[in-house]
């Protein structure tokens, strides 16, 4: 079972993606992650992206889907895949449907966590306070704005074109973490069952 995990930034994705690998024993592409580690790595793409993800800017189509294409290859008999902050522009969906269908794979769900922007900036104030040691380069108001202005221009269409092309579900965002967890459990074991 291959699954889109979208949502505004801070909504909760990496969270719930992490949730769904430990309980249903699935990978997990986090390209936020991904990206992450290349800069600390300081490798040839951690450099490229450095200045564009403390931004809050997106890094480009071409080099995003070369990770996932690779990744896709790398993994194309695990029991499934979480895709984590991708695809975040129509362009990425097209050429990941593509992707899929070249290793005779498809997609199979796309939950939104659906969240209010205010609730969002709280949340990454929160999450840099809490982690003052480990925060990262997008953790901070100015560039949670910018990356939600990104969002709502490029990725929040998405919503929509899934609606029309995927299995398609929508999750309150607002819960507690547990019980978006418990909602997302629940729709999985219905599709797997």
């Amino acid at each position: 079972m291959n699954i889109i995990i979208l949502g505004p930034p801070g909504a909760g994705k990496g969270t719930q993606a992490l949730m769904i690998k430990d309980s249903f024993n699935f990978v997990q592409f986090s390209t936020g992650d991904i990206l992450r580690e290349a800069v600390d790595a300081k490798t040839s793409i951690g450099l490229k992206v450095k200045d564009i993800i403390a931004k809050g800017d997106l890094v480009a189509d071409e080099l995003i889907l070369e990770i996932i294409s690779q990744k896709i290859a790398d993994n194309k008999s695990e029991k499934g895949i979480i895709f984590d902050g991708f695809p975040r522009t129509i362009l990425q969906a097209d050429e990941l449907l593509k992707v899929l269908s070249d290793y005779k794979m498809k997609l199979d769900l796309v939950i939104e966590l659906a969240v209010d922007d205010n609730i969002l900036l709280g949340r990454i104030e929160t999450r840099a306070a809490e982690n003052s040691e480990n925060v990262r380069d997008d953790d901070n108001k100015s560039a949670l704005k910018k990356r939600l202005s990104v969002y709502h221009k490029q990725t929040r269409p998405l919503i929509d074109y899934y609606k029309k092309h995927s299995d398609f579900v929508s999750v309150d965002g607002m819960m507690e973490i547990n019980e978006v967890s418990e909602n997302i459990i629940s729709i999985l074991n219905k599709r797997l069952n």
